[in-house]
Protein backbone atom coordinates (compact mmCIF):
# COMPACT_ATOMS: atom_id res chain seq x y z
CA UNK A 1 0.00 0.00 0.00
CA UNK A 2 1.60 3.20 -1.21
CA UNK A 3 1.17 6.26 1.19
CA UNK A 4 0.93 10.19 0.05
CA UNK A 5 3.77 12.32 1.44
CA UNK A 6 2.76 15.92 2.80
CA UNK A 7 5.91 16.61 0.79
CA UNK A 8 4.21 16.25 -2.67
CA UNK A 9 2.81 13.75 -4.76
CA UNK A 10 5.83 13.45 -6.79
CA UNK A 11 7.06 10.58 -3.73
CA UNK A 12 3.71 8.75 -3.59
CA UNK A 13 3.75 7.87 -6.97
CA UNK A 14 7.63 6.71 -7.23
CA UNK A 15 6.72 4.36 -4.22
CA UNK A 16 3.90 2.99 -6.15
CA UNK A 17 5.78 2.40 -9.40
CA UNK A 18 8.06 0.94 -8.07
CA UNK A 19 6.19 -1.44 -5.47
CA UNK A 20 3.54 -2.45 -8.62
CA UNK A 21 7.25 -3.04 -10.53
CA UNK A 22 8.38 -5.51 -7.42
CA UNK A 23 5.22 -7.50 -7.43
CA UNK A 24 5.62 -8.06 -11.25
CA UNK A 25 9.23 -8.92 -11.35
CA UNK A 26 8.37 -11.72 -8.43
CA UNK A 27 5.53 -13.18 -10.93
CA UNK A 28 8.03 -13.35 -13.92
CA UNK A 29 10.70 -14.94 -11.85
CA UNK A 30 12.77 -11.75 -12.17
CA UNK A 31 15.00 -9.97 -9.66
CA UNK A 32 13.14 -6.82 -8.90
CA UNK A 33 15.91 -4.07 -10.09
CA UNK A 34 14.66 -2.09 -6.41
CA UNK A 35 17.91 -0.10 -4.57
CA UNK A 36 16.25 -0.64 -0.99
CA UNK A 37 18.60 1.22 0.78
CA UNK A 38 17.29 4.22 -1.79
CA UNK A 39 13.68 3.39 -1.02
CA UNK A 40 14.08 3.36 3.05
CA UNK A 41 15.87 6.50 2.96
CA UNK A 42 13.89 8.47 1.37
CA UNK A 43 10.65 6.86 3.01
CA UNK A 44 12.69 7.84 6.41
CA UNK A 45 13.25 11.61 4.98
CA UNK A 46 9.60 11.97 4.07
CA UNK A 47 6.69 13.21 6.62
CA UNK A 48 3.95 11.37 5.14
CA UNK A 49 0.05 12.77 5.62
CA UNK A 50 -0.66 9.26 6.89
CA UNK A 51 1.94 9.40 9.48
CA UNK A 52 -0.07 12.50 11.36
CA UNK A 53 -2.92 11.84 13.57
CA UNK A 54 -6.37 12.71 11.69
CA UNK A 55 -6.75 15.50 14.20
CA UNK A 56 -3.56 17.32 13.76
CA UNK A 57 -4.09 16.66 9.68
CA UNK A 58 -7.27 19.25 10.10
CA UNK A 59 -5.19 21.63 12.14
CA UNK A 60 -2.50 21.91 9.77
CA UNK A 61 -4.66 22.57 7.03
CA UNK A 62 -6.49 25.14 9.25
CA UNK A 63 -3.02 26.93 10.11
CA UNK A 64 -1.84 27.10 6.73
CA UNK A 65 -5.47 28.39 5.86
CA UNK A 66 -4.92 30.78 8.44
CA UNK A 67 -1.42 32.44 7.93
CA UNK A 68 -3.16 32.51 3.97
CA UNK A 69 -5.73 34.84 5.09
CA UNK A 70 -3.41 36.36 7.81
CA UNK A 71 -1.44 37.68 4.81
CA UNK A 72 -4.27 38.69 2.91
CA UNK A 73 -5.15 41.07 5.23
CA UNK A 74 -1.96 42.55 5.94
CA UNK A 75 -1.67 43.26 2.44
CA UNK A 76 -5.09 44.62 2.32
CA UNK A 77 -4.03 46.55 5.35
CA UNK A 78 -1.40 48.10 3.87
CA UNK A 79 -3.25 48.92 0.75
CA UNK A 80 -5.79 50.73 2.89
CA UNK A 81 -3.33 52.38 4.94
CA UNK A 82 -1.43 53.84 1.83
CA UNK A 83 -4.80 54.92 0.09
CA UNK A 84 -5.91 56.65 3.73
CA UNK A 85 -2.43 58.67 3.93
CA UNK A 86 -2.94 59.57 0.06
CA UNK A 87 -6.11 61.08 0.56
CA UNK A 88 -4.81 62.69 3.73
CA UNK A 89 -2.47 64.82 2.20
CA UNK A 90 -4.16 65.98 -0.70
CA UNK A 91 -7.30 67.03 1.73
CA UNK A 92 -4.07 68.85 3.75
CA UNK A 93 -3.04 70.48 0.56
CA UNK A 94 -6.92 71.38 0.15
CA UNK A 95 -6.99 72.60 3.03
CA UNK A 96 -3.67 74.59 2.75
CA UNK A 97 -4.85 76.35 -0.04
CA UNK A 98 -8.48 77.36 0.83
CA UNK A 99 -6.68 78.90 3.72
CA UNK A 100 -4.69 80.68 1.75
CA UNK A 101 -7.20 82.29 -0.52
CA UNK A 102 -9.68 82.86 2.74
CA UNK A 103 -6.52 85.22 4.13
CA UNK A 104 -5.28 86.70 0.53
CA UNK A 105 -9.63 87.36 0.10
CA UNK A 106 -9.75 89.04 3.67
CA UNK A 107 -6.75 91.32 3.45
CA UNK A 108 -7.83 92.42 0.23
CA UNK A 109 -11.15 93.17 1.96
CA UNK A 110 -9.78 95.15 4.45
CA UNK A 111 -7.28 97.43 1.98
CA UNK A 112 -10.81 98.03 -0.04
CA UNK A 113 -12.52 99.07 3.02
CA UNK A 114 -9.68 101.54 4.05
CA UNK A 115 -9.45 102.84 0.49
CA UNK A 116 -13.45 103.24 0.83
CA UNK A 117 -12.87 105.10 4.21
CA UNK A 118 -10.09 106.67 2.92
CA UNK A 119 -12.12 108.27 0.00
CA UNK A 120 -15.15 108.84 2.29
CA UNK A 121 -13.15 110.94 4.73
CA UNK A 122 -11.67 113.04 1.73
CA UNK A 123 -14.87 113.84 0.32
CA UNK A 124 -16.64 114.68 3.58
CA UNK A 125 -13.68 117.15 4.19
CA UNK A 126 -14.40 118.43 0.14
CA UNK A 127 -15.92 121.92 0.66
CA UNK A 128 -18.99 123.25 -1.52
CA UNK A 129 -19.43 125.49 -4.15
CA UNK A 130 -21.92 127.73 -1.85
CA UNK A 131 -18.90 128.09 0.93
CA UNK A 132 -16.51 130.58 -0.80
CA UNK A 133 -17.68 133.96 -1.43
CA UNK A 134 -18.45 135.76 -4.87
CA UNK A 135 -15.32 137.80 -6.09
CA UNK A 136 -15.62 140.64 -9.13
CA UNK A 137 -12.76 138.23 -10.70
CA UNK A 138 -10.19 135.30 -9.88
CA UNK A 139 -6.28 134.06 -10.29
CA UNK A 140 -5.60 131.01 -11.47
CA UNK A 141 -4.00 130.34 -8.04
CA UNK A 142 -7.56 131.25 -6.72
CA UNK A 143 -9.27 129.27 -8.79
CA UNK A 144 -6.89 126.21 -8.52
CA UNK A 145 -6.92 126.84 -4.20
CA UNK A 146 -10.58 126.69 -4.69
CA UNK A 147 -10.71 123.31 -7.06
CA UNK A 148 -8.49 121.53 -4.02
CA UNK A 149 -11.19 122.02 -1.77
CA UNK A 150 -14.00 121.15 -3.78
CA UNK A 151 -12.51 117.82 -5.54
CA UNK A 152 -11.57 115.04 -3.66
CA UNK A 153 -7.35 114.72 -2.84
CA UNK A 154 -7.44 111.76 -4.96
CA UNK A 155 -8.86 112.66 -7.91
CA UNK A 156 -7.76 116.28 -7.90
CA UNK A 157 -5.13 115.39 -10.31
CA UNK A 158 -6.70 113.99 -13.14
CA UNK A 159 -9.87 116.68 -12.83
CA UNK A 160 -6.24 119.52 -13.34
CA UNK A 161 -4.82 117.44 -16.17
CA UNK A 162 -8.40 118.10 -17.83
CA UNK A 163 -8.61 121.82 -17.29
CA UNK A 164 -5.35 122.32 -17.95
CA UNK A 165 -5.95 120.73 -21.53
CA UNK A 166 -9.47 122.69 -21.76
CA UNK A 167 -8.83 125.74 -20.79
CA UNK A 168 -5.65 126.56 -19.06
CA UNK A 169 -7.59 126.87 -15.19
CA UNK A 170 -9.17 130.13 -17.21
CA UNK A 171 -12.94 129.99 -16.17
CA UNK A 172 -13.79 132.61 -18.73
CA UNK A 173 -12.48 130.75 -21.92
CA UNK A 174 -14.83 130.87 -24.25
CA UNK A 175 -14.86 128.33 -27.99
CA UNK A 176 -16.29 130.29 -30.58
CA UNK A 177 -16.89 127.66 -32.95
CA UNK A 178 -18.08 124.64 -30.73
CA UNK A 179 -20.16 127.47 -27.99
CA UNK A 180 -18.10 125.16 -24.99
CA UNK A 181 -17.09 127.11 -22.19
CA UNK A 182 -15.38 127.84 -18.84
CA UNK A 183 -13.13 125.53 -17.06
CA UNK A 184 -14.29 122.34 -18.19
CA UNK A 185 -14.97 123.36 -21.34
CA UNK A 186 -19.10 122.41 -21.36
CA UNK A 187 -20.64 122.12 -24.06
CA UNK A 188 -23.12 124.17 -24.31
CA UNK A 189 -21.84 126.67 -21.49
CA UNK A 190 -25.44 126.77 -20.63
CA UNK A 191 -25.41 123.18 -19.26
CA UNK A 192 -23.48 124.28 -16.37
CA UNK A 193 -26.68 126.58 -15.31
CA UNK A 194 -27.95 123.30 -13.48
CA UNK A 195 -25.29 123.97 -10.90
CA UNK A 196 -26.18 127.55 -10.65
CA UNK A 197 -26.80 130.81 -12.08
CA UNK A 198 -23.79 132.29 -11.85
CA UNK A 199 -22.33 129.67 -14.08
CA UNK A 200 -20.38 132.12 -16.30
CA UNK A 201 -18.48 133.96 -13.65
CA UNK A 202 -18.05 131.74 -10.82
CA UNK A 203 -15.28 128.97 -11.08
CA UNK A 204 -16.71 127.58 -8.14
CA UNK A 205 -19.98 126.55 -9.95
CA UNK A 206 -17.97 125.31 -12.74
CA UNK A 207 -15.87 123.01 -10.79
CA UNK A 208 -19.06 121.95 -9.20
CA UNK A 209 -20.98 121.19 -12.47
CA UNK A 210 -17.67 119.32 -13.85
CA UNK A 211 -17.06 117.02 -10.82
CA UNK A 212 -20.72 116.15 -11.10
CA UNK A 213 -20.11 115.38 -14.75
CA UNK A 214 -17.05 113.23 -14.59
CA UNK A 215 -18.84 111.00 -11.61
CA UNK A 216 -22.14 110.83 -13.57
CA UNK A 217 -20.44 109.79 -16.75
CA UNK A 218 -17.15 108.26 -16.09
CA UNK A 219 -17.21 107.27 -12.09
CA UNK A 220 -14.79 109.93 -11.39
CA UNK A 221 -12.17 112.50 -12.49
CA UNK A 222 -9.45 109.85 -12.83
CA UNK A 223 -12.06 107.57 -14.78
CA UNK A 224 -12.79 110.65 -17.15
CA UNK A 225 -9.06 111.47 -17.40
CA UNK A 226 -8.41 107.62 -18.68
CA UNK A 227 -11.10 108.28 -21.26
CA UNK A 228 -9.42 111.71 -22.47
CA UNK A 229 -6.12 110.61 -22.72
CA UNK A 230 -7.38 107.52 -25.17
CA UNK A 231 -9.69 110.23 -26.94
CA UNK A 232 -8.68 114.13 -26.87
CA UNK A 233 -12.34 114.43 -25.73
CA UNK A 234 -14.62 113.52 -22.92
Amino acid sequence: MSRISVRGFAVASATAVTTVGAVVGVASGSTPAVDDNNFEATAADTTLLADIPAGQQAQVQTASLTQQADAQASAADATAKKSAEESARIQAAKDAKSKKQAAEDKLAKERQEKKDAAERASRSEVRSASAFATQGSYSVAEVQAMARQMIPGDQFQCFSNIVNHESSWNYRASNASSGAYGLVQALPGSKMASAGADWQTNPATQIKWGLNYMDSRYGSPCGAWSFWQANNWY
